[in-house]
């Protein structure tokens, strides 16, 4: 079973999320609807395990410690992707470059919608995608976008202030301008949550039009200068780490990489050298990995 179980047992659904196997959520429901058992017996949500339990999702014990190493990959989402693991449409999605798991899968932390492009994170480990993702954790998400119309200081204040929205009141904790001219200025922006398609919102709800949107910045988490668009790069077990810490969550403390995880990583960062294999969608705006905003 996976290392990281305290004698007084943890809550199954946070073991199985931290093994990969789905978000807290998803493990959830299928706790619920009798997929998971704990020696045996069919589990019960809520009901804690410990190290000496048995556990099984459809049959299938635990990944092994050592298979079971926390992963996160940084992807350069183009436009004209989605964010789901199917399309019935046939469109390509988020999931269609990244890398096979041996066991586990990516989950991804967050979403970006069709039309926008930019950094998106993965992980093998449903409990750092939950953390992450939670508005406890209070991460913010930095933004590119370039904005057809006009756009006063009477605006930035409303919407720094905040706009009543559908689902609440939302607003941009910094915006600060990065050029163009006229009625197409380039802006970054700065918010405190994923809501979904928040950051169009908003600017839409001055009368202004979204042309380009880019997310450059997730927490501490910037998109390296030399992954392009449609590119990912895997983080080092010390990023991984820093990474917990922004989420609120203690270092990992990871075993070392093996000489064979060594050489892997290295590969995949040759790649990054050569240009990614044609998809016939439009590459995104591209930008180093330093912030222009300053925001928190």
């Amino acid at each position: 079973m996976s290392e990281g179980i305290t004698p007084a047992g943890e809550k199954l659904q946070k073991v199985l999320a931290r093994a990969g196997l789905g978000s807290r959520r998803e493990m959830e429901r299928a706790i619920e609807a009798g997929r998971v058992t704990v020696n045996g017996a069919v589990a019960e949500l809520g009901e804690r395990v410990s190290e000496s339990d048995r556990i099984e999702l459809d049959g299938r014990g635990l990944p092994a410690a050592d298979e079971n190493r926390c992963r996160v990959i940084l992807y350069n989402k183009p436009v004209g992707e989605i964010c789901s693991r199917h399309d019935p449409e046939g469109r390509p999605t988020v999931y269609d470059r990244l890398p096979n798991l041996r066991s586990g899968r990516w989950i991804s932390v967050g979403r970006l919608d069709f039309n926008t492009s930019g950094l998106l994170l993965f992980t093998n480990s449903g409990e750092l995608a939950h953390k992450l993702m939670h508005p406890s954790s209070v991460i913010d998400r930095e933004y590119l976008v370039r904005i057809q119309g006009d756009v006063d200081d009477e605006m930035k204040k409303r919407l720094l202030t905040g706009v009543l929205m559908d689902d609440g009141v939302a607003r941009f904790t910094d915006i600060v301008p990065s050029g163009g001219e006229g009625r197409n200025r380039w802006f970054y922006c700065v918010v405190m949550e994923g809501r979904n398609r928040e950051v169009r919102r908003l600017w839409e709800s001055q009368g202004v039009r979204v042309s380009r949107l880019k997310r450059v910045r997730y927490g501490s988490v910037f998109i390296p200068s030399n992954v392009r668009v449609g590119q990912w790069i895997e983080m080092e077990p010390r990023e991984i780490d820093d990474l917990c810490v922004t989420a609120g969550m203690p270092k990992l403390g990871q075993r070392p990489l093996t000489q064979a995880e060594k050489q892997g990583l290295e590969r995949q960062r040759r790649k990054l050298r050569k240009p990614p294999a044609p998809r016939g969608a439009k590459p995104g705006h591209s930008k180093s990995g330093n912030s222009k905003s300053g925001g928190k």
